[in-house]
């Protein structure tokens, strides 16, 4: 029998938003490939979220990596190369930087990989791997489950994706790039069969916008949320989505009677201005009283609100960065903060345009990829220095993170949701991104 050997790479500075063990969640693509792959293969997944890779016997390797990983994951490709072993990489960073990918890989997956991993595993099988593949933006119907028989048992939540693709246009996001312009779902009856057959009881749901746009998606969401409840399925989970999530009070309803207890929320910025130069046009065309409305109805679900604020854009000033904390602090509609530096990643048109104008910190690829995690200045913003942007997010930092100002937070979260759940999530939360800017790791 031939040995697959599948690898999930971590950074091994970890000072991003996998720093802690609660943040941590399944390599759910390599999880979908290990499905893929006849019986006649034996599967070995090395995760290391749980433990540092050790070089494991195999006839082929397969590895994904995010950009923040990526040296990591040619460090080890290199060491089955060595060996004479052929290594295929897939995942959002290759299929960006493909060529610089083949430097260190015998092939790439580009794109969605479900789509061709049959060809793969026949040429391999032929001797006659070739360099890349591209992937399609195909139907999701019969998409297989994941093998989470290979996922670490530790980890806290399970996560599950039903759909992919987004039309919106955000400058600083590949989500496009690599999934398409597209909305694609999967059908909810398939959605509801796997998630009864997930023993844990918490979940992530990883898509970009898990209500999606327009009626047809509004309709597919309905009934998956329905089914949810209907059939006692029991779970506690969270999801990502766009401002719309806040517009739909029966949509709302049947997510908290399913069991949501968080949405985290793309908000980026409070100012039309900061909105408008990262073409954030959704929050553009609701404003600041549209962020109201939305968490006002979401929180009369039962729901915590995560929001989600960039740091460092053209136009951000020391005072626009203290006001931005201002409202983060102070806003009664915020239960969760977060908050990042503005990260050109390959792929997306901030990059390029960065690249273009000379103002990227760190050039000397692929090494200086490890530093592309959103938590380090890697651009020289339009009106502070890095030092003055970076020093200045430290104090605020400080200040958004203190424990009085959490403690605030929670009995807010609690007043507003009447969930006590909801409230543990949104504190916890918070716990992590304290964490995170302190570099703590647990």
């Amino acid at each position: 029998m031939k040995k697959l050997v599948l690898v999930n790479p971590v950074n091994p500075a970890r000072v991003g938003l996998t720093v802690n063990k609660s943040s941590r969640f399944p390599p759910i693509g390599l999880g979908i490939i290990a499905a893929l792959t006849p019986v006649s293969w034996e599967v070995k997944l090395i995760d290391e979220n749980w433990e540092p890779f050790t070089y494991q016997e195999a006839d082929f390797v397969g590895i994904t990596a995010f950009t923040a990983s990526a040296n990591r994951a040619y460090e080890i490709a290199s060491l089955y190369r060595q060996q004479g072993v052929p290594v295929i990489m897939g995942g959002i960073h290759a299929s960006m930087c493909p060529d610089e990918a083949l430097r260190f890989v015998n092939a790439v997956v580009i794109g969605e990989a479900e789509a061709v991993w049959s060809k793969v595993l026949s040429d391999i099988e032929a001797g006659r791997l070739q360099q890349r593949y591209q992937g399609e933006w195909s139907d999701l119907s019969g998409m297989p489950y994941p093998r989470r028989d290979l996922f670490h048992s530790d980890y806290m939540f399970a996560s599950v994706q039903t759909s992919r693709g987004c039309p919106m246009d955000c400058e600083f996001c590949s989500v496009t790039a690599f999934n398409g312009r597209r909305y694609r779902r999967r059908p909810a009856e398939e959605v509801l069969a796997e998630i009864k057959a997930i023993p844990q009881k918490m979940l992530f749901f990883v898509d970009d916008n898990i209500i999606g746009y327009g009626q047809s998606s509004r309709e597919q969401v309905l009934a998956l949320f329905k089914g949810m409840a209907e059939r006692k399925l029991d779970k506690w989970w969270f999801c990502q989505a766009s401002l719309n999530f806040g517009d739909d009070e029966e949509v709302l309803s049947w997510a908290s009677r399913a069991g949501c207890k968080m949405v985290f929320l793309g908000l980026e910025a409070e100012e039309i201005d900061a909105l408008q130069e990262v073409h954030k046009q959704l929050n553009v065309q609701r404003g600041i009283n549209g962020y109201k409305q939305a968490f006002r109805r979401i929180h009369k679900a039962g729901i915590a609100v995560l929001g989600a604020f960039i740091f460092g854009m053209d136009g951000d000033t020391s005072a626009k960065l203290q006001r931005r904390a201002n409202y983060m602090i102070y806003n009664q509609g915020i239960d969760v903060m977060q908050t990042t530096f503005l990260t050109p990643l390959p792929g997306t048109r901030l990059f390029d345009r960065y690249q273009r104008e000379g103002r990227l910190l760190y050039t000397n690829f692929p090494q200086d990829w490890e530093h592309y995690d959103m938590t380090e200045v890697v651009h020289r913003p339009g009106s502070l220095d890095p030092q003055q942007l970076n020093k200045t997010m430290q104090k605020l930092d400080r200040r958004m993170y203190s424990l009085p100002v959490l403690f605030c937070k929670r009995l807010i979260t609690f007043w507003q949701t009447r969930n006590m759940i909801a409230t543990m999530f949104a504190w916890n939360s918070n716990i992590f991104y304290r964490n995170v800017s302190k570099r703590v790791t647990r």
